[in-house]
């Protein structure tokens, strides 16, 4: 269950440490530099857009952000061997490492986007949002920072992370903390909506293939001399779809793929069968039961087919595609306080997002602070709708300054300044 969270309270330290730092001389000048610089963001959304990067096919736009941030002076500027892109912005100091994060690839395939349209407050584009915003917003706050000299206690870790979406399952991420979480304080991925919103919990996720096996032979010829590997998948599916899930944690599953045969042999019977699905709960024991549940109706499917001809066996075997695992977040932590602050500041009503299925997972897998926050700035009473993922897809640009502004304070209370401790713990 969500926790009550109707009188959520922000500690004093976290308090006293926003308005210290967001009165900082330095970091006001970044703050305006941000708000100056919009329309060059905007721009710079634009031609980053143009740059394709389906999953799995992200080198361009990886090559594109180590570009920028050499230019920007980002030290040891890495694409590593999974594609992922980092840099380091150096703190004065010994406070904690922090990991700014948005992820470079979209769902579109290569020659989807033809365009990027600007009509009033909004962006049109396939893969304008999703996550290509959140790329160009950490260089909005990357750029602020130089500008105006601003100053960290701990290291800034600058990423953009392959293989989030679909398949690739939040692969850049998983791989980058396989390799970084021991160096690694805090996570910030920009992911997401409005601002308002906080994903501090991990929802876990399975996508799997299951095949069956049978014989194959003709469809007269071999009526009733032996059972049908597509028959007993299609039993097995109707068997999932009568399973019943929690509403609390959150559970849901989804066949999402069926094939087998061909036209060239569509008179015959298949020897093989494939179906994919996909199941997310918030829980991860209640993951592992759906699990569990799904392979009894496969095997009962199995069986029943088998003892319908018996003439032969059905068998069958699965593998796992992808998965992540679910985990919960210190919501009373000094990264969610400080962000649910900041986004009070901003004149915004902040909620946390119990389970998601962001690159935040993987810091919370690694029990590192983490969470997702937004990437377009939607005020009080607004509601634009989600098109992530939709060929109509738009990225909401009133105001996309105050989105840089309010990542930009949240690693710096997490990073500490020379003037101000972090308070990340």
């Amino acid at each position: 269950m969500a926790p009550d969270l109707s009188n959520y309270t922000v500690s004093d330290a976290v308090k006293n440490a926003y308005q210290a730092i967001s009165a900082n001389e330095a970091v006001q000048k970044a703050l305006e530099y941000i708000k100056d610089h919009e329309e060059e963001s905007i721009q710079q959304l634009i031609e980053l857009t143009l740059i394709e990067a389906p999953t799995y096919h992200e080198m361009k736009r990886a090559e594109y952000m180590a570009a920028q941030y050499k230019a920007l002076g980002l030290e040891d500027v890495t694409i590593d061997k999974n594609m992922v892109v980092y840099g380091t912005r150096k703190g004065v100091g010994n406070g904690p490492v922090v990991v700014l994060d948005g992820h470079m690839d979209t769902v579109f395939p290569e020659g989807t986007v033809k365009e990027v349209r600007r009509e009033g407050d909004f962006l049109y584009a396939p893969g304008v949002g999703d996550d290509t915003a959140a790329l160009v917003m950490n260089l909005a706050i990357l750029k602020g920072m130089n500008a105006a000299g601003v100053q960290t206690d701990g290291d800034l870790i600058f990423t953009a992370t392959p293989r989030e979406e679909g398949m690739g399952m939040l692969g850049g991420m998983k791989d980058y903390m396989a390799d970084h979480h021991q160096e690694v304080d805090c996570l910030i991925a920009v992911d997401g909506g409005g601002m308002n919103g906080i994903t501090c919990q991990a929802t876990g996720m399975r996508t799997v293939e299951v095949n069956f096996h049978g014989q194959d032979g003709h469809a007269a010829g071999m009526f009733g001399k032996i059972a049908n590997s597509l028959n007993a998948a299609a039993r097995a599916v109707a068997k999932i779809a009568e399973l019943q899930v929690p509403e609390e944690p959150w559970t849901i599953f989804c066949v999402s793929n069926f094939h087998a045969g061909n036209d060239a042999g569509i008179h015959a019977i298949a020897g093989l069968t494939t179906i994919k699905y996909n199941i997310r709960s918030n829980s991860e024991e209640e993951l592992e039961k759906l699990d569990q549940e799904i392979a009894r109706c496969i095997q009962e499917a199995c069986d029943e087919e088998t003892a319908r001809w018996g003439k032969d066996t059905i068998t069958w075997d699965k593998k796992y595609l992808a998965t992540a695992p679910a985990g919960e977040g210190d919501l009373f932590n000094g990264l969610c306080q400080s962000m649910y602050h900041i986004v009070e500041n901003y004149d915004l009503d902040p909620h946390f997002s119990f389970g998601g299925c962001t690159n935040a997972t993987w810091g919370i897998a690694h029990d590192i602070p983490s969470i997702c926050i937004g990437r377009q700035f939607v005020p009080r009473g607004m509601n634009i709708g989600s098109t992530a993922h939709k060929l109509t897809e738009n990225q909401y640009i009133k105001d996309y300054y105050k989105c840089a502004q309010m990542g930009m304070l949240c690693a710096l209370m997490m990073t500490g300044t020379p003037e101000v401790k972090s308070v990340l713990k």
